[in-house]
């Protein structure tokens, strides 16, 4: 191997080059929902063996604004249908009349097209009126929201969807949230940001340079990247609604691959200014270094913060290929966790609580792929496969859900038990994919 061919955080070949040039120049899924649980209760069990989604009608309401109807539909059957638990039901199936209905449900009708929850809505001009039921229940809806039209009735929506979500499951939901991510130009890449579902996108970077791996703070308020603005990679900090960026890192040589630790005072990065690619730690607030992690004369790169805080995981090559390794945040000796194929990259942590899983790059017969590996039970997940090539993984905020970049064509959504299809949310060229924290209640 090469000494490029480990890539710092969710970076592609295109962007490892010019690093590379750089340097020369310096030197769980659901069981079927439980009919005797009390209202108010968690209906669904997440960490069930079985994998039975849990069948949902979101019929489009027929009164006030149809255009406005329509979005919140279409925004609550997109989320449920990401969420990993529910099998969102076709509208043509249905044999209910909304009209006759309104806000609440006639049970049988509802039962007699599979559903075991039905999800309804008023939309007047000044408020969006949400209820939930559940069929077992009959006609008394377990659910009940009413938010203020202001103007933006996706995140209502979105918010809605995250009471539903926690509802049945007893654990948030990550819709409302956002991703980052490169989008890849003609000689330059620029860093973006949009909702988790797609929407809204907007460019945090501005510059006609290589801009390349964002990173969320903790808080969502800044995104940590790295830009070539000044001839040299270095690691700068921006707000995260876009604005002037300013420099934290200008180390000689690589400041890349940023990872925030979870309280957001301190960013793992990979550091070449001695001359070889090592895993330092430095302040958020200045960029002074805090401590060097790694010291070994492999590529050492791509660090990714446990969610406690206590570990990092990067990527080495120091018993041949790039391999994930697992190290203390406070430095030490590495362990070797991966050990599918000779060559596994971009790690990412999953921030399910108790559990303590990375997803990663895995490349087979020249085919890159995203895996999910339980460190606990030593058992690896395929996310992706036979369904082009897949790069640098980001975890949802509740670890359902795992977004990637596929190579020429865009940024997609999979379920982070390896379950379903995956839903593309962005078309275009992309890298360096990165999910912001969850949205506010």
């Amino acid at each position: 191997m090469g000494m490029f061919s480990i890539q710092p955080k969710s970076v592609a070949a295109a962007l490892l080059a010019v690093c590379a040039g750089a340097l020369g120049l310096i030197a769980a899924a659901p069981q079927r929902a439980r009919a005797d649980e009390p209202s108010g209760g968690v209906v669904i069990d997440v960490s069930g063996a079985k994998r039975v989604l849990y069948p949902i009608a979101v019929p489009m309401s027929v009164d006030g604004d149809a255009g406005v109807a329509r979005e919140v539909a279409q925004t609550a059957s997109f989320d449920l249908s990401v969420a990993s638990v529910f099998k969102v039901l076709d509208p043509q199936s249905f044999l209910a009349d909304q009209k006759a209905e309104g806000l609440t449900i006639d049970p049988q009708k509802w039962k007699d097209v599979g559903a075991f929850g039905v999800m309804k809505y008023r939309v007047s001009a000044t408020e969006i009126e949400f209820r939930l039921y559940e069929i077992s229940k009959g006609t008394t809806s377990v659910l009940h929201k009413t938010y203020p039209l202001s103007g933006n009735a996706r995140l209502i929506t979105h918010r809605w969807c995250n009471e539903v979500f926690k509802y049945y499951t007893g654990e948030p939901g990550f819709f409302g949230s956002k991703l980052a991510f490169t989008a890849k130009g003609a000689g330059t890449s620029a860093i973006w940001a949009m909702d988790f579902d797609g929407k809204n996108a907007y460019k945090i970077s501005n510059n006609s340079s290589q801009n390349i791996l964002p990173s969320w703070s903790p808080s969502g308020g800044k995104i940590a990247y790295t830009s070539f603005m000044r001839n040299n990679p270095d690691l700068y900090v921006a707000p995260a609604g876009g604005g002037r960026p300013a420099q934290l890192s200008v180390q000689r040589g690589m400041n890349t691959g940023a990872s925030w630790s979870p309280d957001g005072k301190q960013i793992a990065l990979t550091l070449s200014k001695d001359g070889n690619p090592e895993i330092y730690v430095i302040n958020s607030g200045d960029g002074s270094i805090v401590r060097r992690i790694t010291n070994d004369k492999a590529i050492d790169t791509s660090p990714a913060w446990s969610p406690d805080g206590s570990q990092l995981a990067f990527v080495s090559d120091r018993n041949g290929g790039p391999q994930i390794f697992v190290v203390s945040a406070s430095g030490g000796g590495a362990r070797q966790v991966s050990f599918n194929g000779s060559y596994n990259t971009t790690p990412t942590w999953s921030p399910r609580p108790g559990k303590h899983i990375i997803a990663y790059t895995t490349r087979d017969n020249g085919v890159y792929d995203i895996v999910a590996l339980d460190l606990d039970a030593k058992s690896t997940i395929r996310i992706t496969q036979n369904e082009g090539s897949n790069e640098e993984p980001a975890f949802s905020p509740n670890g359902r859900a795992i977004a990637f970049a596929r190579a020429g064509q865009g940024v997609f959504i999979a379920n982070a038990d390896g379950t379903g299809k995956a839903v593309k949310v962005w078309s275009g060229a992309a890298t360096g994919i990165d999910w912001g924290p969850a949205p506010a209640p």
